[in-house]
């Protein structure tokens, strides 16, 4: 299904009713997702409550310099807060694409656009009950000279990185990779592409951004990605290079433990054949979570220069050894040879694939040349593959919620109404707080200070904000309150 959207919003003039069949747009959108791909084409403005049927399909198509799509456009913005603020800078293709993480592709013009939308129908089913088109492929599982290139790829230095898009070109069919969302969290490259004629979608670390690791945004985009494959059949290959979760106040405080667990939850609820193949980096959480054996994945390969640990060395060893080394620092030795001694034996014995090979949590250590050739035997091998999850109703993803909620008390005693926020320096009156409980039918047990009482009256509101998970992987603007 192919939206085309290029309008205004509700009309005002038609009140109610005009909102009435928003919401019987996006109860249809809700009821089709997973189980027809849903394609959005912003071709002009998209704003208010149409901005939401965009929001809840699977891919959302902008054009650069015509689209734009926002719930409060600039002049009501200008009115109720005084911003200045212009359409392109709110909600242009370039703000979607790069910073919010809303839009899939940014196209040149509208041309651009619609071949892209007919470029990607051509990798997706019609359903989730039929298979993706599958085209013609002759394959010679025979190593070339562009196979064997891949034997070099991996610098000598592990802090050096390389381009993972080599290593997909050289999986996929004619080297032909189709990329979502590009230009947001380029640390994680998703995609869709074919081997052996059949559709597979491709999830990597990206090591020229950011080193690979993991932050909020690049798991929100790859755990959407990985749900809309499992939901229409589409064998999922992921290629990791990932040294771990990026560190940091900011993304601790946005939620990166709840938020990168979507990641987490979209690999071990997908039932499709999932092929991991790790070529360097395989760190800790990150390696748990990009689609390993234990969390799934029917196939895990790895490179020889794969490193697969706890954590790297540099900080495994200033944490294992660091009365050794302060031993030596005390004895006036060479506290950076015996490190570097240290590291070399480490890494030979406890940070490399063969370890992980033995215990079963790889199935085996192949060249880089062979890569494209194992992962054409494993997707045959799981062509068939049929699994099935416990019977319920539905799981319920890490959903997204305000850092700091505010939560609003509101009074009606005499008429007036009040609000109070948690941690706010007002306070009610106990009159009005108690009459609040009782249309509320709360219980007034406490009466004793007037702080038992806020919070009695505090509870008896609404929440400001129902918690739940957003379609995108855009984080929420978080405001104090």
């Amino acid at each position: 299904m192919v939206g085309i959207n290029d309008g205004g919003g509700a009309r005002i003039q038609e009140g109610v009713a005009s909102l009435a069949m928003f919401a019987d747009i996006f109860r249809n959108n809700v009821h089709s997702s997973g189980v027809v791909p849903q394609i959005s084409l912003i071709m002009g403005p998209c704003a208010g409550g149409a901005a939401y049927s965009p929001a809840l399909t699977d891919y959302i198509v902008m054009v650069d310099k015509t689209s734009h799509m926002f719930i409060t456009g600039p002049d009501v913005i200008k009115t109720v807060t005084g911003e200045d603020v212009d359409m392109e800078t709110l909600g242009g293709a370039r703000q979607h694409n790069a910073t919010t993480g809303t839009a899939t592709y940014l196209a040149n013009d509208e041309a651009d656009a619609i071949e892209f939308v007919r470029e990607l129908l051509d990798f997706l089913p019609s359903n989730n009950l039929s298979e993706a088109p599958v085209l013609e492929h002759e394959q010679e599982l025979e190593l070339d000279d562009d196979d064997l290139a891949l034997d070099t790829l991996i610098p000598d230095s592990a802090n050096q990185p390389y381009d993972m898009r080599k290593v997909i070109e050289q999986i996929v069919d004619d080297a032909h990779f189709l990329e979502m969302q590009s230009l947001y969290a380029p640390n994680v490259i998703i995609g869709y592409g074919r081997v052996e004629g059949h559709t597979v979608g491709i999830v990597a670390n990206q090591p020229m951004q950011f080193a690979g690791t993991l932050d909020i945004s690049a798991s929100e985009k790859a755990a959407r990605f990985v749900r809309h494959c499992d939901a229409f059949n589409v064998p999922i290959i992921t290629l990791v290079d990932v040294p771990g979760f990026l560190p940091g106040k900011d993304q601790e405080f946005q939620g990166i433990i709840r938020r990168g667990a979507k990641l987490l939850y979209a690999y071990a609820e997908a039932t499709v054949p999932k092929l991991t193949v790790i070529t360097r980096k395989a760190y800790g959480g990150a390696y748990i979570v990009m689609g390993s054996k234990k969390l799934g994945a029917d196939l895990n390969l790895a490179w020889p220069t794969a490193q697969i640990g706890v954590m790297g060395a540099q900080g495994a060893v200033n944490i294992l050894y660091r009365r050794d080394l302060a031993a030596v620092a005390e004895a006036c030795g060479d506290v950076e040879a015996k490190r570097a001694e240290i590291i070399r034996q480490y890494e030979e014995e406890l940070l490399n694939p063969y370890q992980a090979a033995e215990l079963g949590y790889v199935d085996a250590v192949i060249a880089p040349s062979e890569t494209r050739l194992q992962i054409i035997k494993g997707l045959r091998a799981l062509r068939d593959k049929r699994a099935s999850l416990p019977t319920k109703k539905h799981g319920n993803i890490p959903c997204e919620r305000r850092t700091e909620p505010r939560l609003r008390a509101r009074f009606h005693g005499r008429g007036a109404r009040r609000a109070l926020a948690f941690g706010g320096q007002g306070r009610p009156d106990a009159g009005r707080a108690r009459g609040a409980c009782r249309r509320r039918r709360l219980p007034w047990s406490v009466r004793g200070s007037r702080s038992s009482k806020t919070e009695h009256a505090a509870l008896a509101a609404p929440a400001a904000t129902a918690h739940g998970s957003t379609p995108g992987p855009g984080a929420w603007k978080r405001s104090r309150g």
